[in-house]
């Protein structure tokens, strides 16, 4: 956990999305009321103390009217091609007990440093954990799905998609949706967000 805790502070989102807001002269009761999150958790979220999930972040990005790839680049960096070495990743681990603020994976950011870019792919680890209702999340954009490792199940608005090792999936993430890691190890893809500006 002590590795994870030294990554995250190396891509210091809660400390970019509160310059985001100062700089935009928003106080946190005004991103929660655009966001619909508690100040509590933004707080939380800003100091370092929660890493928040994708969809809080895209929620978060809307509200501040920038895009995702925002918190996962590097200030002042103009490359037009990123080389992210398997040990250089980024990851972010749920780090709450909290369901609503504690999604079962953990994500690595693949194209951490590119600026201006109109995907975002990470490598996502998911946890066995039972399904709950509260893990549906929806949001504007598309999302790409290759599963490397294991069984995942998808629910996908009143549908359920199961997935094995070599399945990819595409769809629309308007829809409510969340994702179960259900075979005997945890399962393990690569995800690629598009979210519309």
């Amino acid at each position: 956990m002590d590795n994870s805790r030294e990554e995250v502070k190396e891509l210091q989102i809660g400390l970019k999305i509160r310059r985001l807001r100062q700089n935009k002269r928003l106080t946190l009761q005004q991103l929660s009321e655009a966001t619909g999150l508690s100040k509590p958790l933004l707080s939380q979220i800003e100091n370092g103390q929660v890493i928040p999930p994708l969809a809080t972040l895209l929620r978060i990005s809307k509200a501040l009217k920038i895009g995702l790839h925002s918190f996962f680049q590097e200030e002042g960096s103009e490359e037009k091609c990123v080389l992210v070495k398997a040990d250089a990743r980024r990851k972010l681990r749920r780090q709450s007990s909290s369901a609503e603020y504690a999604p079962p994976y953990t994500y690595h950011s693949l194209s951490y440093g590119k600026r201006n870019k109109h995907m975002e792919p990470f490598l996502v680890e998911f946890e066995n954990v039972s399904w709950r209702e509260d893990m549906l999340v929806r949001h504007e954009g598309e999302e790409f799905l290759f599963l490397l490792e294991g069984e995942l199940e998808l629910h996908y608005g009143d549908k359920l998609y199961k997935l094995c090792a070599g399945d990819s999936i595409y769809y629309e993430s308007t829809e409510p949706h969340g994702f179960s890691s259900v075979g005997s190890v945890p399962a393990k893809g690569v995800a690629v967000l598009y979210s519309p500006e």
